[in-house]
């Protein structure tokens, strides 16, 4: 089993990329960050990411949504991972939780994902929407969280560039399909 994980900075086209590994017949495991906001917003709370339980909530969604993922795919990607909750955190200023903390030492100790992140790198804008409420200067900040938090993990970068939708899920395929090292 090979989890992968696909991260970068918010507006990137993540979700674009995902939707089109997903037709490829990929396990895709959906951003917990975005369910955990939208539930919230559902309910009429318009800014959850300020409550104190916030990352928390993400933490045991993405634990929840790891474990549950199929064991017979060979493959699996993942929009984000715990080390891109640990650069939200960092990102909000809030402490890194002893939930948060576990889970972490958790998925490296059991080399839950694969070293190799997928990093899709900006668009050269940032798209707001009900979820994401952040500018393009800001998200820039965030993607360069984002890179410290999983170098500082351990974890290797491969860029993703800017550039058309398929050209990215090319590059994108060509990292998944190679064979077990």
């Amino acid at each position: 089993m090979r989890r992968y994980v696909l991260t970068g900075t918010p507006g990137a086209g993540k979700t674009s990329i995902l939707r089109s590994l997903a037709e490829q017949g990929y396990e895709v495991v959906e951003e917990a960050a975005t369910a955990v906001i939208a539930r919230a917003q559902a309910q009429g709370e318009g800014e959850p990411w300020t409550r104190a339980s916030f990352i928390d909530e993400i933490v045991e969604l993405q634990k929840q949504r790891q474990l549950r993922a199929s064991a017979t795919d060979s493959v699996q990607v993942f929009d984000r991972s715990p080390v891109c909750t640990h650069a939200l955190a960092h990102y909000l200023g809030r402490p890194v939780s002893a939930a948060l903390t576990a889970e972490i030492q958790r998925i490296t100790a059991e080399e839950i994902y694969e070293r190799q992140v997928l990093f899709v790198r900006n668009l050269g804008f940032c798209e707001p929407t009900g979820a994401r409420r952040i500018s393009f200067q800001e998200s820039l900040v965030f993607e360069k969280i984002h890179e410290q938090s999983y170098r500082a993990y351990g974890f290797e970068l491969i860029d993703v560039p800017a550039g058309g939708l398929a050209d990215r899920v090319a590059a994108v395929s060509s990292v998944l399909s190679r064979p077990d090292s």
